[in-house]
């Protein structure tokens, strides 16, 4: 059964606060939005039956190497049955040790990591743990077969120089395209910044970025993805910046198709 976590963590935001209300306010949509249980392909998830909520994760410690060790324990024990298991952030830097629990029961994971920002700094403003740096702690440990990154549009020098050390591959917005999807390979995870969409579609995001995907456009990459995902985190949606709870439906709609993508 695929298992449901959230993940209500924003110390690490460079920016706003906010992620940290998310999870709860994206399973409202399940039960006092305007959609129903269904994705496009007709299957409806529905908790007890095809999913397991497992609630929201709580933290003894809001110390960084404590947040970091309390995520990564508990992920652990969550794959450890070989579920698949979707992540509800928070914001970015909780990617860093779900992944490197992803990474240990999966030898040679794949991640495709949708986003305007490749979260590929060394050290982002003193803070290693930062949502801007997951990206830098995996491919420095060497944990992943591949990294393909998509949607990217705020590259800087030094961050194309961290893509170019670690071999990543980057679909920046500028020159999109769906041809990526055929070279990806298995086993895969799927990491979802929301501010990969323009904020046009998705207001509720603490770094507005303008130029980015449309809702339509990041559906139909979750579908034409060519094999099962293991797992999956959504990340960055903000309440404090929603409209009406815009983005929370966006953020429950990609649940629903990230949760058929896990479906053998």
């Amino acid at each position: 059964m695929i298992k449901l976590i959230g993940i209500p963590f924003d110390n690490h935001s460079s920016f706003l606060k906010g992620p940290s209300q998310a999870p709860p306010r994206i399973r409202l949509m399940d039960s006092d939005g305007s959609a129903n249980a269904f994705c496009e392909h007709g299957i409806a998830f529905r908790n007890g039956e095809n999913y397991s909520d497992l609630g929201d994760l709580s933290f003894p410690s809001m110390e960084a190497k404590a947040v970091y060790q309390t995520i990564k324990d508990r992920i652990d024990q969550e794959i450890n049955a070989g579920d698949p298991l979707l992540s509800l952030g928070g914001d970015h830097s909780i990617s860093f040790p779900i992944i490197e629990a992803f990474a240990s029961k999966y030898p040679g994971l794949n991640v495709l990591h949708l986003d305007a920002h490749a979260d590929l700094y060394e050290d982002f403003e003193g803070n290693p743990y930062s949502h801007a740096s997951p990206f830098a702690r995996l491919m420095e440990k060497g944990l992943l077969n591949s990294l393909t990154q998509v949607g990217i549009r705020t590259f800087n020098t030094h961050q194309k120089e961290q893509a170019n050390r670690y071999g990543v591959k980057v679909v920046e917005m500028k020159d999109f395209n769906f041809d990526f999807l055929k070279d990806l390979k298995t086993p895969l995870y799927v990491s979802l910044d929301l501010d990969v969409l323009d904020p046009a579609f998705a207001p509720g995001i603490s770094h507005h970025e303008p130029g980015g995907l449309s809702t339509r456009t990041l559906i139909q990459i979750i579908q034409e993805i060519p094999h099962t995902l293991v797992g999956a985190d959504i990340v960055e949606y903000n309440p404090v910046r929603d409209i009406n709870n815009m983005t929370a439906m966006v953020a429950y709609k990609l649940m629903k198709e990230l949760m058929w993508k896990m479906l053998d």
